[in-house]
């Protein structure tokens, strides 16, 4: 038996990266996984994420989504919830980047990150919590919000303002949920991964960025997208009791060097 087995799950951004992984491994471990996400094919190259869940035997469905949408986060918890009766997790994963300081950072560029990366996980906090109100609990827990911030969302994201900003709302965010919606049954934690190789091309593999968290990472290598996997799917399930506002770090290291 998987360890979410019965359980329902949304993962916005699932196409690619991270998302894809968390996608994947909710799959593998019994859960029916939304795919979220503004295109099915993935950044990386390759087969999709909904073949992959499909082909190992697994539950899922895609639901185009642009989380800076309320109307399509509406859609697709809507769709969950009339597939299945009721939404267990949801992983605010989708997010964008500019790669600028201040000064060079446009109000265009600045609107687009913070509507991806803060309003995208303000929609898909509040309709998921709309929903888990009206649930009954299980195992004395009505429903689980997985927010992904960063390392960059405590301490500077060196040419990446925006990012930043943006993630330590997040962090906040996840904080104040937690907070807030404890006495209802309502889980609400988080996910800060460090610097994970995706597969992604362009600046995530710039030469100089990439000495940067080497350098900054005491364990000797970098993480992969099943590293931040893990830790969401232990957030997700049972096994995480009694644990609620936390920003859950999978940075190997980096914050503590």
């Amino acid at each position: 038996m998987g360890v979410l087995d019965g359980r329902t799950a949304i993962v916005t951004g699932a196409s690619s990266g991270i998302g894809r992984a968390i996608a994947l491994r909710f799959a593998a471990e019994g859960a029916v996984v939304c795919i979220a996400d503004m295109t099915e094919s993935p950044i990386e190259g390759g087969r999709t994420t909904l073949e992959l869940i499909s082909d190992a035997g697994g539950a899922a469905f895609f639901a185009e989504t642009d989380v800076a949408c309320w109307a399509d986060i509406d859609r697709a918890v809507t769709s969950m919830v009339e597939r299945h009766r009721c939404l267990d997790i949801i992983v605010n994963n989708a997010a964008t980047y500019v790669s600028k300081p201040l000064v060079e950072t446009s109000e265009d560029e600045w609107s687009r990150v913070i509507a991806v990366n803060l309003t995208g996980m303000f929609f898909g906090c509040k309709r998921a919590v709309q929903q888990m109100l009206l649930q009954p609990p299980r195992n004395n827990v009505r429903g689980r919000i997985i927010n992904i911030t960063s390392q960059h969302g405590m301490i500077s994201a060196p040419r990446d303002f925006a990012y930043g900003v943006s993630k330590a709302g997040g962090v906040y965010m996840t904080r104040q949920i937690a907070a807030d919606y404890a006495k209802y049954l309502i889980i609400c934690n988080a996910v800060a991964p460090g610097k994970i190789l995706t597969g992604k091309p362009g600046v995530a593999v710039d030469p100089d960025k990439l000495d940067y968290a080497k350098r900054r990472t005491p364990l000797p290598r970098f993480g992969e997208p099943d590293d931040v996997a893990n830790a969401a799917l232990f957030l997700a399930s049972d096994q995480a009791t009694f644990i609620t506002g936390t920003n859950l770090m999978v940075d190997g290291g980096w914050m503590a060097a």
